[in-house]
């Protein structure tokens, strides 16, 4: 069962037509104690990337099993939405922090107090580095800030951007939750949402992404 996700849905019934969808989310049951009930506070996603069904799913709801080669060094901690368009007028880059989901809670409350921060490398010097506000108490953040990045485009396909959530510690280091990196080199719906920046200049594209604690290392404090 530590493998396993649940994941509910949550629709509006249409008793003459076809229920309309509103969100839904996933806990990973890993997140569990044997015997003991945890209570979650969580905000629905529209639409949430998930792998194939273990069984046939009941009403609302269904498991998913994890990929067993992702290994522990690969937990997720959350996800983010962030927003990308590429200005042709301005000759910017401009990157938005909507919101975070589900953030992994490091403090001993149950809860984050999550910052974002952002960097497109590489030479790309102090300029390349932003943060958001910080929000305290909470593991569903809402910051909706964009950051402006002056570059032109055809040097886009050289850059990365990596995308790192921490947890604000007073008076000590703060705590890496998790993070992302979208540019050329990336896969998956990382690797789409860049290419789909780079494609279509002047419009604003929103995808969620994965928070990973695999790589501390690559996101600087």
């Amino acid at each position: 069962m530590s493998r396993k996700t649940l994941r509910l849905s949550v629709s509006d019934e249409d008793k003459f037509g076809h229920n309309e969808f509103i969100g839904e989310t996933r806990v990973a049951l890993k997140k569990l104690k044997f015997d003991q009930k945890k209570n979650f506070s969580v905000c629905l996603e529209r639409v949430i990337p998930v792998k194939k069904a273990v069984g046939g799913p009941a009403r609302g709801m269904a498991l998913y099993e994890d990929d067993p080669n992702e290994g522990e060094d690969s937990e997720e901690r959350g996800r983010i939405l962030v927003s990308l368009m590429y200005s042709s007028q301005q000759s910017r880059l401009i990157v938005g922090v909507v919101r975070c989901a589900h953030l992994a809670a490091m403090d001993s409350n149950g809860y984050s107090d999550p910052f974002v921060k952002v960097c497109l490398k590489p030479d790309m010097g102090k300029k390349a580095k932003n943060k958001t506000q910080i929000k305290k108490k909470t593991l569903n953040p809402e910051f909706n800030e964009e950051f402006g990045y002056e570059i032109k485009h055809g040097e886009l396909a050289k850059k990365t951007l990596d995308i790192s959530v921490w947890d604000y510690d007073m008076g000590k280091s703060n705590d890496f939750i998790g993070g992302c990196q979208l540019g050329i080199q990336a896969k998956g719906e990382c690797l789409k949402h860049w290419y789909e920046c780079l494609k279509n200049k002047d419009k604003k594209i929103e995808r969620w992404h994965v928070l990973l604690n695999d790589n501390t290392a690559q996101f600087e404090d």
